[in-house]
Order: structure tokens, then C-alpha cells, then sequence
């Protein structure tokens, strides 16, 4: 995608803060806000109406917060990219919001040059994370493997065990595709693997895993 003329929408309850964003981005070639919105139904009706290319996403907000905004315009408008812009960075936060397809994750003391930037790439495909956010997932990523496996990902393990794909995990477990993966991810960490049948046998080694 060219970085020429790329339609923006920004999505945030405050309204001081979300003029914010808009003046920041004022001015900066090849960059044009083409709408904005106080929650999240809104913003789904100004992502219909504009098909943007980025929509900059608050996380917390009423009606409909970020994370089921992002989820519904991946849903429905998979052309256009949702880069969350918040204050918050905890790892339950971050999480859930690239799980629910944002393709990136800033943090509102971000400058001007960044956020254009990172507009710029997600537009293009491509994960951005401020630079505290990838740190904390990388941390994330390093736990100790003693970390208990959650009941869910041992339901996601039990399934790989029994060699299930990851469309069909989703379907047994009634969850999405991008959830299994995220429920994988995080139990190779723990378990300090780097495929599914290592994670098997791994599981089953330390009795974190036992057949019916």
C-alpha cells in the first residue's frame, strides 16, 4: 500500500485528548483524518461510511470498549487496520488487544514523528508496538516455565494432543482461530518450547497434561 493519501479515523472518549490527535496529525503529508468518534458503536458506523486505513483506537471507552471495537472492524472491514492509542500498558491490556486483531499498540506519550510513522506501517501490514509494550511482551514471553498452564490453555494442549488443527481447536472450544494462537503462544513460553508436539511432550513429562 502507498503512504500517499491514507485515510485515518480516531476513536477516543476524551474529547480534549482526541483533538489532540487530530491536531498532532494536522499537516503531516499524505496523512488525512477523515473522521472522529466518542465510543466504540460510532466508531463502527464512521469505519462503514469512510473505510479508512488505519483507525487509531482508544482501549477503554463506553458503550463499546476498544478491544470489541477492534474485534468488530477486523470483522467487518478487514481492509482497515486498527492501531490501539492508550494510556494503558498492562500486560492483561495489551493482550487483549492484540488478540482482538489490532496490528499495533501505542501509548499516548508518543510523538508526532512516531505516531505518522506507525500510521505509515500499519497501513503497509505491518505490527507496531511502542517500544515499553514490546518490552513487556517480550518479558512476557521469558516467564519462568514453572508458570501454571490456565485451564484453557491446558483444554488447547489436550486438543493438540489429539491433533487437531487450529480451526478445529477454535471450533471445539467454540473460540477463534487467532485465540487458539494466542493460547499457544503463551504455553510455549511457559513450557519453553517452540512447536506443538515438543509442548506435548513436555506437558506430559512434567504431568501438566493427562489423557482421559
Amino acid at each position: 500500500m502507498s503512504d500517499a493519501g491514507l485515510r485515518i479515523v480516531v476513536v477516543d472518549d476524551h474529547a480534549v485528548m482526541r483533538a489532540g490527535v487530530v491536531a498532532l496529525l494536522d499537516g503531516e503529508p499524505g496523512i488525512e483524518i477523515v473522521g472522529e468518534a466518542g465510543d466504540g458503536r460510532a466508531a463502527l458506523d464512521l469505519v462503514a461510511r469512510h473505510g479508512p486505513d488505519v483507525a487509531l483506537v482508544d482501549l477503554r471507552m463506553p458503550v463499546l470498549d476498544g478491544v470489541a471495537t477492534t474485534a468488530a472492524i477486523v470483522a467487518r472491514h478487514p481492509r482497515t487496520r486498527v492501531l490501539i492509542l492508550t494510556t494503558y500498558d498492562t500486560d492483561t491490556d495489551i493482550e487483549r488487544g492484540v488478540e482482538a486483531g489490532a496490528i499495533g499498540y501505542l501509548l499516548k506519550d508518543t510523538t508526532r514523528e512516531q505516531l505518522a510513522d506507525a500510521i505509515r506501517s500499519a497501513a503497509r501490514g505491518e505490527t507496531v508496538l511502542a517500544p515499553r509494550v514490546a518490552e513487556k511482551l517480550v518479558a512476557r514471553m521469558r516467564r519462568p516455565v514453572h508458570d501454571p498452564l490456565t485451564t484453557r490453555e491446558t483444554d488447547v494442549l489436550r486438543a493438540v494432543a489429539d491433533g487437531l488443527t487450529n480451526a478445529e481447536i477454535g471450533r471445539r472450544l467454540v473460540i477463534s482461530e487467532a485465540t487458539v494462537k494466542t493460547h499457544l503462544l503463551r504455553l510455549f513460553a511457559k513450557l519453553d518450547v517452540n512447536d506443538r508436539t515438543r509442548a506435548v511432550v513436555v506437558a506430559m513429562e512434567r504431568g501438566l497434561l493427562r489423557r482421559p
